[in-house]
């Protein structure tokens, strides 16, 4: 399937909660321009942006099973989710573990391996930065401590003006 095919795929998934497609739908085109700024390979850009859509895709359950979204139970929950979703799409056994990976992990900021994982974690934390108003502080610390790619802290210094 295309990453259009798997956004359409997960907006019915998200059952109307347009909270959740909106942050997807942000997560993923800034993972998408951070990917194609920094010049990754189709198949690595492919797959950071299959798990841009997907990151959040245990948000439901979470609520409903815990009350709230807290980022390690959506990390727990939402590998044998995103597994299951992705199982008919005619992605690879490969891909769709590495999908798994980069959801079971996008909360998690310390053994990041991978450029896909880097920039998905640089555009989720970006989104949420918007939707939360995170300080400035809080963001510049993220860009010195956590930020690595060259465009994804020009993006985060023009969006927050730090």
């Amino acid at each position: 399937m295309t990453t259009a095919e798997i956004m359409k795929k997960m907006i019915t998934f998200s059952n109307g909660n347009i909270h959740d497609i909106d942050h997807f739908l942000h997560v993923w085109s800034y993972a998408k321009m951070i990917g194609e700024l920094e010049q990754i390979d189709p198949e690595t850009q492919y797959i950071l942006e299959v798990a841009a859509i997907t990151h959040d895709i245990a948000c439901p359950l979470c609520r409903e099973k815990y009350g709230n979204t807290n980022g390690k139970h959506q990390e727990e929950e939402g590998i044998p989710l995103v597994t299951d979703f992705l199982s008919d799409t005619g992605m690879t056994k490969e891909q769709i573990e590495r999908v798994a990976y980069l959801v079971g992990h996008h909360h998690t900021y310390t053994d990041i391996d991978g450029i896909d994982y880097q920039i998905l974690i640089e555009a989720d934390y970006i989104v949420n930065a918007c939707e939360s108003g995170y300080s400035k502080q809080n963001i510049r610390d993220f860009m010195d401590k956590i930020m690595k790619t060259a465009s994804g802290k020009t993006i985060a210094k023009e969006v927050f003006y730090v």
